[in-house]
């Protein structure tokens, strides 16, 4: 029984469509069976369905239509993502001016049309239709992708209609685990959400708990997608089944939790990163998926073009000096300063590492944990670690003055250091070591290089075609127009490969900022941010969304997706 049945039934009566008693006798059949009112009219035969629909229709004001009689125009198709008519389970129908009208199984459903609404950025309008009539023109209009399939896949799990099939999740639900039968599907459910999540190339596995639904998302090239939720009756035992697998204390539900999961899913390790902390509705829960065998990237997987990668190569080769990495969270420096050890990786080198956490394991490196809860800081870490004669120093993060001043001392002894500050542009890191309390000569003297990043998805290779940009795109480039405005630009079209986003993988746009003799005497002098940027420029750097213009016009990425990351760039 679900919270409209009353107002269902209330409709259906004044109506005439059936009887008080008939009411009373449905919503009770309904909340004993747990099942929504409408479909125990149907089974016992007290009203037609389809009647049914045309009276809540025209109680809501919506039309009625028949799918299976009504040709949907290709373009109209098109304005709904296939992604997004699967997870909502419409169809578009048809479309004038800036409104959609949708078909829909439930007139009540508003939240539905309100979600469109944002997610299309469109004016949303429903029409009601049979739900056999939706589902077999999502199959005719939307063939199946990867992520629908999951959906159903968790639906027929979720109902106890079909025995999963274990390919690829035995290693998840474990050779020697042992489980009641009602256990068994939980099990099941937990392993194939981590399974497709993985399939999927997603990076993070958010559970959500809301007021009338437990959310699944998916966080995929940086972008969350959400798919189909499990029940909300399930989420308590979802969750503790994950807090189970993360070492996390399943009796305490007041206090943030961190727990690590390390299992092979179809042949590969992954570390799943566990966070669990309270709010309104339940526990939430994230999970961040560590690829340890994805790790392994070389500099032009990265996404470099060749001058810059010659410059950088030039400057993690030095043999001291700091080299920072900065941008916001989630932007890939870990995953660059890793590309760097790798690439000077060698048996005559020792290199160390202090993070917070160890994300991945690398052969040939030491590597520390910080744990802050044993007096095993940063800080700490880095005094003992140059006492073991370190060629090659990786700093997770500077976070304070005292883990500031040890690397920039280690730097000036022979030690080269790699790092990351959290500042959105290159130069600014600068003036943030001066801020954090380091003297600005030690900045000058240490510091050999800086570069910002950020991370664009790649076009999908499948799906790829050329594009001219809009009139309103060519605005927002402002003084970069001239740059784009006779070049080929290529967008993704959408296809089953990337589940009709057009996006396929990331790579990362730089700014790189050389330090020279003439930026160090301006760090003597302590100017600030901005003329160090305009000197930055003056000597040749590039901008990020000069960087990320270069890779659109190579057919890389696309000028939306530059002009999304960069959105805060300036000429200067």
């Amino acid at each position: 029984m679900t919270a409209n049945d009353e107002y269902i039934v209330e409709i259906l009566e004044s109506v005439g469509l059936i009887s008080h008693s008939q009411a009373e006798a449905s919503l009770r059949t309904a909340k004993e069976e747990d099942k929504d009112v409408v479909d125990i009219l149907s089974r016992e035969e007290i009203a037609d369905r389809t009647d049914i629909l045309k009276a809540l229709a025209n109680q809501f004001g919506m039309d009625i239509i028949d799918l299976e009689r009504h040709e949907i125009e290709q373009d109209v198709v098109d304005s709904v993502p296939a992604e997004v008519a699967h997870r909502y389970k419409v169809v578009p129908v048809y479309k004038m001016d800036n409104t959609l009208t949708v078909a829909i199984s439930d007139p009540l459903d508003v939240e539905t049309l309100d979600s469109l609404r944002y997610v299309l950025k469109s004016n949303v309008e429903g029409a009601v239709a049979p739900a056999e009539q939706i589902a077999a023109a999502l199959s005719q209009y939307y063939p199946q992708s990867k992520m629908g399939a999951m959906e159903t896949m968790l639906e027929e799990i979720t109902e106890g209609s079909v025995d999963v099939p274990t390919t690829g999740m035995q290693e998840l639900i474990g050779e020697d685990v042992e489980f009641s039968e009602s256990d068994a599907p939980i099990i099941k459910l937990v392993s194939l959400i981590i399974l497709e999540a993985f399939r999927n190339r997603a990076s993070d596995i958010h559970l959500e708990p809301m007021a009338k639904k437990f959310r699944v998302r998916y966080r995929i090239d940086g972008v969350l997608h959400e798919v189909e939720s499990p029940p909300k009756r399930l989420q308590s035992a979802i969750i503790s089944r994950l807090k189970i697998m993360s070492n996390m204390s399943i009796a305490e539900k007041r206090v943030p939790q961190d727990g690590r999961i390390q299992i092979n899913v179809m042949g590969r390790d992954l570390d799943l990163r566990v966070s669990s902390i309270p709010s309104s509705h339940g526990e939430s829960i994230v999970m961040r998926i560590l690829d340890k065998e994805g790790l392994m990237l070389g500099l032009p997987q990265l996404g470099f073009l060749s001058d810059d990668q010659r410059t950088f190569e030039g400057l993690i080769g030095l043999s001291d000096g700091i080299m920072l990495v900065t941008g916001p969270t989630g932007s890939g420096k870990t995953t660059t300063l890793y590309a760097c050890l790798n690439q000077i990786n060698q048996p005559d080198r020792k290199i160390i590492t202090v993070e917070d956490p160890v994300e991945y394991q690398l052969a040939g490196v030491n590597q520390v944990h910080v744990r802050a809860d044993i007096g095993l800081t940063f800080a700490s870490a880095l005094r003992s670690i140059l006492r073991q004669a370190p060629n090659i120093i990786m700093i997770g993060e500077i976070r304070d003055i005292e883990t500031a001043e040890i690397a920039v001392n280690a730097s000036l002894t022979g030690h080269l250091v790699f790092s990351t500050l959290h500042t959105n542009d290159a130069p600014s890191a600068i003036t943030r070591l001066m801020d954090i309390g380091v003297k600005p000569f030690l900045v000058a003297s240490s510091t050999r290089g800086i570069m910002a990043q950020r991370l664009v998805r790649k076009v999908c290779p499948a799906c790829k075609e050329e594009y001219q940009p809009s009139d309103n795109e060519m605005r927002m480039l402002g003084p970069y127009a001239e740059q784009v405005r006779e070049a080929k630009l290529y967008k993704g079209a959408g296809c089953n490969d990337c589940n009709h986003t057009g996006y396929k993988g990331r790579w990362g746009i730089f700014e790189l900022f050389v330090i020279n003799d003439e930026v160090r005497h301006m760090i003597y002098e302590q100017v600030t941010a901005s003329d160090l940027r305009h000197k930055a420029r003056e000597l040749g750097m590039r901008t990020l969304r000069e960087d990320g213009l270069r890779k659109a016009v190579a057919g890389m990425t696309t000028l939306q997706e530059v002009l999304r990351v960069t959105a805060g760039d300036t000429l200067l």
